[in-house]
């Protein structure tokens, strides 16, 4: 027997206070009067009514002209032997594990409830949003809503149903494009997400918990939002506080101008629902995407061959650089488009092609979204001094191989003012390479950085991050290879001392105040 969601209601008195005061010189009588009004409390238990000119935003019109161009999505996935008992989908938190994919749990894979045929066997399926782009039937979602699916059906809100064709989907974006085999259909106005300002208000139209065409609004709280611990270096994306729950996933972020500036993708949450944080990919992502599935099956991205980090507060003094802002180059391939073109570890990025670099995160963005073989002017802040650089976007291929973290370190030097204590390494150290490497085909050990190994971080060098087994390769950009050139340069750094540190196969720049 199926079980319906069981749905607790509450009510909420909710009391506000609008006070509004103004000085204007010469003002008239009936000008007077009335700001003395608006300054008057309410009796207790009496209506606040907003004053005049004060009006919230209505969003009938929006949601009547727009609903009908979203869309309910539900998939059924490949059969699979359950797990654990599981959960009814009408769960709130069915979608969650569905979402996440936790083997053996209630709603992840092979664990899913849904349905089945033979004895034993479970069909997972899931619920999301989209929205129809072409009135001859292209859609656009989320990827983690179709993924994996076997069967997609989409419903529209004149409840006719049709089965979808997945014609493509990007991980690394989530967006996916589906088509349906239909005419005449409604389609949303793609709107501008650059214009979009915090505070501005946003509508969201979508299926939480499989409600067709729930409507839900808020304001934009942040723009070119980088995720923390986020698994995608393409999208920054819009932060908002509109309520999105499991099954408004793909489904569109309306501006008061009725026009789509993003796809609802993900919520920041401890508990599995909606917190107050959500986020949207910017609709010039996804139609990009879009436009490059269509026309030719799979997305291509552009890369120049370097890694990067933030600039903070402290390594924008150590370099020179007025306020923290650009992306600082970690690392080079000498064989890139930058590398070729003279770029190396420690310069930072300011802009491209006159696009100006405010945070690390909106370069791979940037880059990712130019054609390769386009040809680009980086403006590039080194030795204290803009200096240009021209190269062609190369394109992007799948990561290599992981290197493993280098050999357990043993004896030490002192430690110095940053609170570090660094030793050298031995040639029979440096021949014998370090840890062997799982996934390497060859079982090859790699061989080990030069620079100096760090046996215990204490006192500044913990606090900013730096931990015992990493390499410190420069210290403010002067190459350190023994302790003795460590120490040196260290004492001749000022204050703010900028550490070029490999962990594992990264190099990263880590900034530490010295005591």
């Amino acid at each position: 027997m199926s079980r319906r969601p069981f749905v607790r209601r509450s009510l909420m008195a909710v009391f506000a206070v609008l006070v509004f005061t103004a000085c204007q010189p010469k003002s008239s009588n009936a000008e007077s009067a009335a700001l003395a009004t608006l300054a008057q409390a309410p009796a207790a238990g009496a209506a606040v009514v907003p004053a005049p000119g004060v009006v919230l935003p209505d969003f009938a019109s929006l949601v009547q002209q727009q609903g009908p161009a979203v869309v309910n999505i539900s998939t059924k996935g490949k059969r699979v032997r359950a797990g654990a008992p599981g959960m009814s989908p009408d769960d709130p938190f069915f979608e969650f594990f569905r979402r996440f994919g936790i083997p053996g749990a209630p709603g992840g894979r092979g664990g899913a409830p849904g349905e089945g045929d033979d004895e034993g066997m479970r069909r997972p399926g899931g619920e999301g949003s989209g929205f129809i782009v072409s009135n001859d039937g292209y859609i656009l979602t989320n990827a983690h809503v179709v993924d994996e699916a076997e069967e997609v059906t989409v419903r529209l809100t004149d409840r006719r149903e049709f089965t979808a064709r997945i014609v493509g989907l990007d991980k690394p974006t989530d967006v996916a494009v589906l088509k349906i085999e239909a005419k005449d259909l409604p389609v949303v106005r793609i709107g501008n997400p650059a214009k979009l300002r915090p505070g501005e208000w946003v509508l969201a139209i979508g299926s939480p918990f499989g409600f067709d065409n729930s409507a839900t609004a808020g304001i934009v709280s942040a723009t070119a939002r980088g995720l923390p611990g986020g698994d995608s270096n393409y999208v920054n994306f819009i932060q908002t506080d509109v309520a999105v729950n499991p099954g408004n996933s793909g489904g569109p972020l309306f501006n008061l101008s009725g026009e789509v500036v993003g796809i609802n993708s993900q919520i920041y949450s401890r508990s599995g629902g909606y917190m107050g944080i959500s986020f949207a990919i910017p609709i010039d992502v996804a139609v990009s995407v879009r436009d490059q599935i269509i026309a030719k099956g799979r997305v291509s991205r552009g890369k120049i061959g370097v890694a990067i980090q933030q600039v903070d507060a402290t390594l924008a003094e150590s370099f020179g650089l007025d306020r923290p802002r650009g992306a600082l180059v970690g690392g080079v391939d000498e064989e890139g488009p930058a590398g070729k073109a003279g770029l190396r570890q420690g310069d930072i990025i300011l802009s491209v092609n006159g696009r100006v670099i405010e945070r690390s995160e909106e370069l791979p963005t940037i880059i990712g979204a130019i054609r390769p073989g386009t040809e680009v002017t980086l403006e590039v802040w080194r030795d204290r001094t803009k200096r240009t650089f021209k190269m062609r976007v190369a394109e992007l291929e799948p990561p290599g191989p992981t290197v493993a973290d280098a050999g357990k370190p043993e004896q030490a030097s002192s430690a110095d003012r940053l609170g570090l204590v660094v030793r050298d390494l031995s040639a029979e150290e440096r021949s014998r390479g370090g840890a062997r490497d799982p996934q390497d085909p060859r079982n090859a050990r790699p061989s080990l950085p030069d620079g100096v190994l760090v046996v215990r971080a204490q006192g500044s060098a913990r606090d900013a991050g730096v931990q015992r087994g990493d390499f410190i390769l420069n210290v403010n950009g002067r190459s350190v290879k023994t302790t003795k050139e460590f120490r040196e340069a260290v004492e001749k750094a000022g204050k703010a001392v900028a550490l070029l540190v490999q962990r594992g196969n990264s190099q990263i720049f880590i900034p530490v105040r010295g005591e």
